[in-house]
C-alpha cells in the first residue's frame, strides 16, 4: 500500500483499514522514545535510515508474501514523492495499492486534536511486473501512483 501522508494518525488508520497485517516503513527516529517504539513495533514498523539495508528488509517481507505500507511523501508536511514504493514494487513484482487519506490533518496536527470526517479511499491496484528498478521506471511508476492517489475522491 502506498498512501499520501497528512498526520501521525495515518499509519494506525491505514493498519485498521487494511484488514490484514501491514509492515510500515518509518523513519528510525520514531523508535527513540518508548511510546513511539512501542507503537511502531505494534504496527509492524520497519525502521528506515534511508539506506539500502532498511529497504532490503521491506523487500524480503514482500518476497515472503507479506504486505508493506509506505508513505512516499515521507513526511506529514507533504513534499515531493519519493521513488521507494515504486522501486520495491519493481524489484519484487508486487502490485502497488494507492490509498488516498483525507481529513487526518484536520483531526490531528500540531496544536490541534479533533475528529472531523476522515476518509481512506483504497484505489485499484497498479499491477507491476518484476523488473530492474531503474531510475526511469521508478520515476514513471511514482508519477502514476501520485496521480491515482491525487485523483481519488
Amino acid at each position: 500500500m502506498a498512501a499520501n501522508h497528512e498526520s501521525l494518525l495515518d499509519p494506525p488508520l491505514l493498519a485498521l483499514t487494511a484488514g490484514y497485517p501491514l509492515h510500515f516503513l518509518a523513519k528510525v527516529e520514531l523508535w527513540r522514545y518508548r511510546p513511539g517504539a512501542w507503537l511502531m513495533d505494534a504496527l509492524g514498523g520497519i525502521p528506515i535510515r534511508r539506506d539500502r539495508l532498511s529497504v532490503g528488509r521491506a523487500e524480503e517481507l514482500l518476497r515472503a508474501g507479506e504486505s508493506v505500507a509506505i508513505f512516499p511523501q515521507g513526511t506529514v508536511q507533504g513534499g515531493k514523492w519519493t521513488r521507494g514504493a515504486a522501486r520495491l514494487a519493481l524489484a519484487t513484482g508486487t502490485p502497488l495499492v494507492p490509498v488516498r487519506i483525507i481529513g487526518t490533518k484536520r483531526a490531528l496536527s500540531q496544536g490541534r486534536v479533533g475528529f472531523g470526517k476522515i476518509r481512506l479511499i483504497v484505489c485499484e491496484p497498479i499491477l507491476v511486473e518484476q523488473a530492474k528498478p531503474t531510475l526511469a521506471a521508478a520515476k514513471t511508476l511514482t508519477a502514476e501512483l501520485e496521480k491515482r492517489v491525487g485523483a481519488a475522491r
